[in-house]
């Protein structure tokens, strides 16, 4: 195999950009990862998505158990089947990290995302805010005179269809949490 040539100028490239483009399809993978909660684990793990040029869709993090001091990090990527399964293979040889799910393969999961979308506009376009909103569900959490923020909950795909909606509405900002996700089922 010969060397990767870079030119002059040229910014390094990720895993992506090497792969021949009749290889295997991407997939978006949920990734459960549960790690010791001390400084320094998160920059790790993200220090091995940057260092191989893997992108992360979504992160989240939060303790989860207070006495054991472990937290979950909840990883949205995209990657070929082997690109997937290096990822989870390096994430469980980072010392800190106590286990790694990858809830896409292992069966059927709940996703939910929180965002709080700030939706400017006054007369007709107010009134199909708010009617959209109904629909969608989202809760009104602030107002005035010319804008709402609307919190809204579900999967992603909600969330990005919701927002899609109210861009010609007057969308100004949008703050979202990431991906939150657990296997379904008693285990």
């Amino acid at each position: 195999m010969s060397p990767l040539k870079i030119e002059k100028g040229a910014s390094s490239q990720s895993v992506y950009a090497l792969r021949d483009p009749n290889s295997e399809v991407e997939e978006k993978h949920t990734l459960a990862v549960l790690v010791e909660n001390e400084p320094g684990v998160l920059a790790r793990v993200i220090g091995l998505f940057s260092g191989r040029g893997y992108n992360i869709e979504s992160l989240t993090v939060a303790e989860v158990d207070h006495t054991g001091h472990l937290s979950r990090i909840t990883i949205v990527t995209k990657g070929t089947p082997a690109v997937i399964e290096q990822i989870k293979a390096q994430l469980g040889r980072i010392v800190p990290v106590h286990e790694v799910h990858d809830l896409t393969v292992e069966g059927p999961s709940v996703e939910r995302e929180l965002a709080l979308i700030k939706v400017s506009g006054e007369g007709d376009k107010r009134v199909e805010a708010l009617r959209l909103a109904d629909i969608f569900r989202a809760n009104v959490v602030d107002s005035t005179l010319g804008s709402f923020v609307f919190e809204i909950t579900g999967t992603p795909e909600k969330i990005d269809a919701f927002a899609d909606l109210m861009r010609p509405l007057g969308l100004r900002e949008m703050a979202r949490t990431g991906v939150a996700a657990l296997a379904r089922g008693s285990e």
